[in-house]
């Protein structure tokens, strides 16, 4: 078997988003950790953004190729159920690259995959991000939580939304999700590394961190997605008493997208993605005398 190091990264929604709110990404997080006890793959990091996510895992194409698709079926079922939206990741097309064990190819990634949450402006480092593997290596003090294995059958049901079997030993953080620590790859990750200011190194050298240098500060957006997308319904119903956004008219949605820009400061691709739609429709509203 040709067992590789690989950089899984599926294309940005444009119109929607991955994870709507906190408990979306708390399935993610689960859902990580399902795939990890039960397929053949070894993850040492990722990353799930709002419209997006990555990983690096080692194994066989095969093996990166089955994870994916797998997390994606799982997770657009989970959301299929929750919002009534059928096949949603459906057509987001997946990227995988083989990454060289030579010239420093595996801490290239990996610091490009951990500075995800910095470059959108989340967070200054990344182990301020909870939804991905940001704060997990060199860590002096030992994760804290509860055994899975202490929890009902019914209780580990609801928890990981899967029957799947997973290691009693593995831990549950405060969060309501399974710690990363108790699945990624630690050992290797770190002895990639060597040391901790090493990985530092590799962190503000990535191009995500290149790429929050050259950024105009003004075209970012200030406020998570989830945030503004929760204030979306709330600014519907204050202005013309409508429940969601799709109820609108085109001249209410455009008041709509224009009070988020002014409020929360976003951009026009953040409004595409809390709206729903694409592009070229958004500009059209907001561009719209």
């Amino acid at each position: 078997m040709d067992i590789r190091l690989w950089l899984i990264t599926t294309d940005h929604l444009e119109d929607g988003l991955w994870f709507r709110e906190e408990d979306d990404f708390k399935v993610g997080m689960n859902y990580i950790a399902v795939l990890a006890a039960s397929l053949d793959i070894a993850i040492l990091a990722f990353s799930l953004m709002s419209n997006h996510v990555h990983f690096v895992v080692l194994g066989t194409e095969a093996d990166a190729n089955e994870f994916i698709n797998e997390f994606k079926r799982r997770y657009s079922k989970y959301y299929e159920r929750k919002y009534g939206i059928p096949k949603f990741l459906k057509g987001n097309h997946v990227d995988i690259q083989p990454i060289p064990f030579e010239e420093e190819s595996p801490e290239r990634a990996i610091a490009y995959v951990q500075m995800n949450s910095v470059a959108a402006g989340i967070c200054l480092h990344p182990t301020q991000y909870p939804w991905s593997t940001g704060g997990l290596f060199f860590q002096a003090a030992t994760p804290k939580g509860i055994r899975v294995d202490s929890l009902s059958e019914r209780a580990r049901y609801r928890l990981l939304n899967s029957k799947a079997s997973i290691p009693g030993h593995w831990l549950i953080g405060e969060g309501g999700y399974i710690l990363p620590s108790s699945y990624v790859r630690t050992d290797y990750v770190e002895k990639l590394f060597r040391k901790p200011h090493r990985m530092e190194y590799f962190l503000r050298n990535s191009s995500k961190a290149k790429l929050v240098l050259n950024a105009d500060e003004r075209t970012r957006p200030s406020f998570k997605d989830q945030l503004v997308h929760a204030a979306l319904p709330d600014l519907c119903r204050s202005l013309f008493g409508k429940h969601s956004f799709i109820d609108l008219s085109s001249e209410q949605k455009k008041e709509v997208l224009r009070q988020l820009r002014y409020r929360f400061s976003s951009n026009i691709h953040q409004l595409s993605r809390i709206a729903g739609l694409d592009y070229n429709e958004t500009a059209k509203l907001l561009d719209s005398q």
